[in-house]
């Protein structure tokens, strides 16, 4: 079953706690219907009401269910553009370079990686040349040294996590 929670992870959750038989259950259908009532959910599940009602307390808490924003297409806000900014940052800046970064609205998410790069910006735009003034800010943090960006021109796959359910 897939770890839900870690707390000493980069997703900062808390320790060691994985997903079992009953918690699958419920975000399988969380994941069909993310809606659902409580009173709904224990039924369809086979769960008592205080189980199903105590479990999601415990994902609320433990930062285990991402917030609804993830479920928000920017396309729908008039950002119809994705593009991801590979950069390259001066290593003693990083935390000022991230909080920077986080100031600029259409800055989705900022990923730390190993490797060639520094940071995997995930930026939004509502054309070409907004792009270009998105890009344009990025490269213009102090301590951000060298930026390459990729425009999304298709997804191929979306995000997903319920095939995690079952285990490998």
């Amino acid at each position: 079953m897939a770890t839900l929670n870690t707390e000493d992870s980069p997703t900062g959750r808390a320790p060691g706690r994985t997903a079992d038989a009953i918690d699958a259950a419920i975000l399988r259908r969380l994941t069909d219907d993310p809606d659902v009532t409580t009173l709904a959910l224990a039924e369809s599940t086979g769960l008592a009401r205080n189980t199903v009602r105590a479990r999601l307390a415990r994902y609320k808490a433990d930062g285990a269910l991402k917030s609804f924003e993830r479920r928000i297409d920017p396309a729908f806000l008039g950002y119809p553009l994705h593009a991801h900014v590979i950069t390259k940052v001066t290593q003693r800046k990083l935390t000022s370079v991230a909080e920077a970064l986080a100031g600029i609205p259409e800055v989705l998410e900022v990923s730390g990686l190993s490797g060639v790069a520094d940071l995997l910006v995930h930026v939004v735009a509502r054309d070409a040349e907004d792009l270009y003034r998105v890009t344009g800010r990025i490269l213009a943090v102090d301590g951000v040294k060298r930026t390459n960006t990729g425009l999304v021109m298709q997804e191929l796959v979306g995000y997903r996590v319920t095939q995690l359910l079952d285990g490998p």
